[in-house]
């Protein structure tokens, strides 16, 4: 069954924006777990642009959801991890001068670095996931240093859909959504949980939801923005319900 992971960075970034003490996150947690979803997903940045250490320490103590922290990975943010103890920890990169996440993590190019990260995540019980481009070494880089789950960056196939005016049968947006499903199928063959994420919205969400083997979506701006105008309890639900309908029909693997 599909799972959703509702990423609540933003939530943060309004309360910064005025440095104030609302909205609070953990309400967010609570209230995106009402409406449906399957976990939490904060990035505690370095710079702490948005989520602070007292939000994940709060979020790790007061709610009753799967919390996946993104991160870095530096000794700190590895020390951190191994105290509060996330169910998941995934390894992202990390840039000040970045909006948001801009590109998957190059394995290849710092193996032996984040196979260290990886050992002390696994060796204080957390499940250790990577946020990869849909590129195939990249997939075989993540099993070698032992992570246990891939998420593969959708921000290209989100960019090709809206480029395309949002024709899901282009063959722009196609070429990139069976990038997505080629590395998802290299994933499980390597043991490993095929997640994904990055500018799904409720416009594009569906195929990428279709695709064989899929455990996980992590989303975020797009339903926080939907929830100004709804709620965050409707906003999850109604993305919860679009995937759920689109795994219901999952693409067949092409021979």
């Amino acid at each position: 069954m599909i799972e959703l992971g509702v990423n609540i960075d933003h939530v943060a970034t309004i309360r910064q924006a005025r440095k104030t003490y609302e909205p609070e996150p953990v309400w967010a947690a609570v209230e995106a777990h009402i409406g449906g979803a399957d976990g939490i997903t904060v990035h505690l940045r370095e710079d702490r642009r948005h989520i602070q250490d007292a939000d994940v320490e709060k979020l790790r103590t007061l709610t009753q959801i799967k919390l996946n922290l993104e991160m870095a990975a530096t000794d700190e943010m590895v020390e951190i991890a191994c105290r509060l103890k996330p169910e998941m920890a995934m390894l992202v990169p990390e840039g000040r001068h970045e909006v948001t996440t801009e590109g998957g993590l190059d394995i290849v190019a710092q193996e032996s670095r984040l196979k260290k990260a990886i050992d002390r995540l696994s060796q204080a019980g957390i499940v250790s996931s990577v946020f990869i481009d849909a590129e195939l070494d990249q997939v075989e880089a993540a099993a070698r240093i032992g992570a246990r789950v891939c998420e593969i960056h959708t921000g290209p196939y989100a960019h090709a859909f809206h480029t395309m005016g949002r024709d899901a049968e282009s063959p722009a947006v196609l070429a990139e959504l069976d990038k997505i499903r080629m590395a998802g199928e290299a994933i499980r063959n390597l043991g490993m949980r095929f997640n994904a994420g990055h500018a799904l919205n409720y416009f594009n969400v569906q195929p990428v939801a279709r695709l064989p083997g899929i455990r996980e979506l992590h989303i975020g701006h797009a339903i926080v923005s939907r929830a100004i105008f709804v709620g965050l309890r409707e906003a999850v639900s109604e993305m919860k319900r679009l995937m759920r309908e689109a795994a219901a029909f999952p693409v067949q693997t092409r021979r």
